[in-house]
């Protein structure tokens, strides 16, 4: 599979369109956009369960008797002693903590799958195998498809890799027999539904896409869900070894918070034309852009909506994309927590002098 010239036997399906936007950052080549009905395929999701064709999507596959090891010290997940059937997020992140990759992970019993958007799949399978050095470990594509159900639970093929993210349920078969995979699902209740019915959801579930809503500054913090508290596994562990960008994590843990964050916006329905991704945000008195537009997708019962990184200190003033008015959805905003720790005992010590 090659990321240009990848087309999903279901887009050959009456009513399939592929995803038209030049401005488009998603990764969505390859795919159905929708089908014919894009606002009805979404509500489908609340009445019943939908099957979004996701196979655009790129696999790496990783085995060897180090293979768990291999990969806890080089992502921000905690993968030792996972049991098969584990799966979770996890990011690979630069010395200074900005995220250079994001892969959803399961364990099997052969190994590690990661997948990633297209876009990224080359650079993440260069960086891993690259990290070998006398690691017993063997990496490569997996020749696998990606395909997600949101609603109802349903009976999925046999064999097929599963993993529940909560909000959804993500089934990996053999990229061979995709179609029959999903004619399988469809026997079992499912509706088919296109990239567009899932982003709408994405972006409720205040999931990013790391090419279309984040950019290169951009670290683990700034997406609330990543960080792993509880009983959310998230996409960064932080009771586990050294990594990678690890103590930009730890700083900004124990002793503040990230100066942006992600959130979701709803923007004016009634405006002529939809403001593009990656568009600068301001506040509406003018002035420096205080963040940047991500996805932007309608939904069927919020109209208009996008992800957004906004500076934390403009999150409750009016704002503007362009001559576009949007504003931050109060259920999106972060949770504040308590005092770190560490910010405490700095305060303490400060006090002492």
């Amino acid at each position: 599979m090659t990321t240009t010239t990848y087309r999903s036997p279901l887009l050959d399906r009456p009513g399939a369109a592929a995803l038209q936007d030049p401005d488009s950052l998603l990764d969505a080549t390859g795919v159905a956009w929708h089908y014919g009905d894009p606002l009805g395929e979404q509500r489908r999701a609340e009445s019943g369960t939908i099957v979004v064709d996701r196979s655009q999507r790129r696999v790496v596959q990783v085995t060897g008797p180090d293979a768990a090891e291999f990969l806890n010290n080089l992502l921000s997940q905690k993968l030792l002693d996972v049991p098969v059937g584990y799966s979770a997020a996890a990011l690979d992140l630069d010395i200074q903590g900005h995220i250079l990759h994001h892969a959803d992970v399961s364990r099997t019993e052969e190994g590690f799958l990661l997948d990633v958007p297209a876009g990224q799949f080359d650079t993440f399978l260069s960086f891993l195998q690259k990290m070998i050095f006398w690691s017993q470990v063997e990496i490569a594509e997996a020749d696998l498809a990606v395909l997600s159900l949101l609603g109802a639970p349903v009976a999925v093929p046999e064999g097929a890799v599963v993993r529940d993210h909560g909000w959804r349920r993500d089934v990996l078969v053999p990229r061979a027999t995709l179609a029959e995979s999903v004619a399988a699902l469809e026997s079992a209740g499912a509706d088919v539904a296109g990239l567009m019915a899932f982003t709408a959801e994405r972006v409720r579930a205040l999931e990013p896409e790391l090419g279309a809503d984040l950019d290169d500054k951009s670290i683990p913090h700034e997406v609330p869900a990543w960080i792993g508290r509880g009983e959310q596994p998230g996409a960064v562990h932080l009771e586990k070894g050294c990594y990678r960008g690890q103590e930009t994590v730890a700083r900004v843990e124990n002793l503040g918070r990230s100066p942006r964050v992600l959130v979701m916006l709803q923007l004016d329905g009634s405006a002529p034309e939809t403001p593009a991704p990656g568009a600068e945000i301001h506040g509406a008195a003018g002035g420096r852009a205080v963040g940047r537009l991500g996805t932007v997708v309608h939904d069927h019962d919020f109209g208009p909506i996008a992800l957004a990184v906004i500076k934390r200190t403009a999150l409750e003033q009016p704002l503007l994309v362009g001559d576009v008015a949007v504003m931050v959805d109060p259920a999106s905003l972060p949770a504040e927590r308590g005092e770190q720790a560490g910010r405490a005992a700095v305060d303490r010590l400060r006090g002492r002098g």
